[in-house]
């Protein structure tokens, strides 16, 4: 029967052009279309859909209010429509912390006549999003668990840094699911960390800066979305600008932000491997890298750098369990370089055991 979606959109030509990209994959049918929030709900009680695309901004019942009621009245998979502007950007970073899978950001232009170069994209995550199963609300705040062990023997003793450096660097990418992983992670994360955090989320451009200003403000660290040339200080989280690479390189005694245009890494800029790899080329200091929730295999080449150019690099993965997509944190687990896999609770407290270990805290 495939995957069926309702698309809500105030814009009639929008409406027309979603529903002829989803239709032109055999695996998705719309089975239905709505105006409004207030229109698109009754649409989604009647019709049940698999999963439902929502524009941000609509009349009479926009798609924040909307996304609301859904989440509180008939969970399902919602995948966001956004302009890209501050305000838009601002919005869709709500969304996504209030139980958005994922979201598409509309190109410029006043009505998208140019949708369809993102036709790929808009298939790839009403897809990958009909496919997540939603949680209930109070299971995503339950109490940390038990860490568990990696299924391959050699990783059961949990490794820690032996004979650490002075300084360590925490290296975290994710993709789908990411915005309210980092939240989660973050949150538990105090300011005085004897470390920086460098963070891959993949997002276009005009997304990650909004990201970066709610993680600051819900957070104890200082997240900032990173700029080129700035040098990395213990308690500050960064995060890659999107449509950028973010590479750390070594400038004398200190580690400094490089941003780039180079290609995309299969399909993504920024790119987990990229950062990674170029932690990898770093000496003397303690490496610890993080894979969470995202669809694809973004990471899993960097961490087997990694480990290749220095064995006492720890690797994290989250588990099946709390992953919104297990794709990434998957792919890094099948590498076998992963030390430790942990429910999304469970990370941050892994993360402090570690670094403290190397202050002899």
């Amino acid at each position: 029967m495939g995957i069926r979606a309702i698309v809500i959109d105030d814009s009639a030509f929008m409406r027309k052009m979603i529903t002829d990209i989803l239709e032109s994959d055999p695996r998705i049918s719309v089975i239905g279309t709505a105006r409004n929030g207030k229109d698109g709900l009754e649409k989604i009680r009647k019709l049940s859909p698999d999963v439902v695309t929502l524009d941000v901004e609509m009349p009479e019942k926009d798609g924040m209010e909307t996304l609301e009621d859904i989440m509180s009245d008939h969970p399902l998979p919602v995948v966001m429509l956004s302009s890209v502007t501050t305000d838009g950007a601002s919005k869709t970073v709500q969304a996504i912390a209030k139980g958005a899978i994922d979201f598409i950001a509309k190109p410029s232009g006043p009505i998208s006549l140019n949708i369809a170069e993102i036709r790929e994209e808009i298939i790839e995550k009403v897809i990958t999003a009909a496919q997540v199963t939603l949680k209930k609300e109070h299971k995503q705040h339950q109490p940390a668990v038990k860490e568990q062990e990696a299924s391959y023997p050699e990783k059961r003793n949990q490794k820690t840094f032996d004979q650490p450096h002075a300084r360590t660097i925490v290296a975290v990418g994710t993709s789908t699911g990411g915005p309210r992983a980092l939240l989660t992670l973050l949150k538990g994360i105090p300011a005085d960390i004897p470390a920086p955090i460098v963070i891959v989320q993949h997002m276009p451009a005009g997304f990650t800066k909004s990201l970066a200003e709610r993680l600051d403000h819900t957070t104890d660290l200082h997240v900032k979305e990173a700029e080129h040339g700035e040098i990395l200080q213990n308690g500050h989280a960064y995060i890659a600008p999107g449509d950028h690479h973010m590479e750390v390189r070594q400038v004398g005694t200190a580690f400094a932000i490089e941003l780039t245009k180079e290609p995309k890494r299969n399909g993504h800029r920024p790119s987990v491997d990229v950062l990674f790899e170029s932690l990898a080329k770093i000496q003397k200091v303690n490496k610890l890298a993080v894979v969470l929730t995202g669809m694809g295999s973004d990471g899993a080449k960097g961490i087997k750098q990694m480990k290749k150019a220095d064995s006492k690099t720890v690797v994290i993965a989250e588990d099946k369990e709390t992953s919104v997509v297990y794709g990434m944190p998957k792919a890094a687990v099948l590498t076998n370089c992963v030390d430790h896999i942990a429910h999304l609770q469970q990370i941050s407290g892994t993360i402090l055991n570690l670094v403290r270990k190397t202050r002899g805290i």
